[in-house]
């Protein structure tokens, strides 16, 4: 495991788990004053009073936030039992590469979603969408080079060598789909 794995899960999953806490408590303010001015409504296009209220914030017939409190809290804990070097067992590390992948494949989604559908960014809403890549990225990575999944030697190799990449390409390739999402708006011209 890299050494710095652990420490990404912990600091990671507790800036997910503070993200989510905010999510939670900018939806109780908007159930109880539509009108109220949140923090993080900018401009028109960063706004998370424009996404918190939307179907898709509650694609599961409940608010999204409730996954990332409940998912950050088990990835806390597992950087801290491996901070604290406790030796966990294959399956533990399995399980939480396929929470990482739900949490990336739904992040995904709803990016999608807040760029194509909404039309509007929340602030707290890509804080969760850049740790849950940074874990997603760096569990996988883990997994195949440990032999947790075994997908041969080359291919371990090559995403050990390439994890940083992974982590940066994506962050970029968001940060495009935005730019461009939005250029207008970046320009001034609207």
């Amino acid at each position: 495991m890299s050494r710095a794995t652990p420490w990404i899960l912990t600091v990671g999953g507790g800036i997910g788990l503070f993200a989510s806490f905010e999510l939670i408590l900018d939806k109780f303010a908007l159930l109880a004053d539509p009108d109220a001015s949140l923090f993080c409504d900018i401009n028109p296009v960063v706004s998370c009073g424009s996404v918190i209220m939307t179907e898709e914030a509650s694609a599961f017939g409940f608010a999204n936030p409730i996954l990332g409190l409940i998912g950050f809290a088990v990835v806390i804990t597992l950087g801290v039992l491996a901070l604290a070097k406790v030796e966990l067992p294959r399956w533990v590390w399995i399980g939480l590469n396929i929470g990482a992948l739900f949490g990336v494949s739904f992040m995904m989604w709803l990016m999608w979603q807040s760029l194509y559908v909404i039309g509007a960014l929340c602030p707290w809403c890509m804080v969760v969408w850049a740790v849950t890549i940074l874990i997603f990225w760096n569990v996988t990575v883990d997994n195949l080079v440990s032999g947790r999944i075994n997908l041969g030697t080359g291919v371990a190799e090559i995403a050990g060598a390439l994890r940083w990449f992974l982590v940066a390409g994506t962050y970029l390739i968001i940060a495009g789909l935005i730019f461009v999402r939005w250029l207008d708006f970046w320009l001034g011209r609207s």
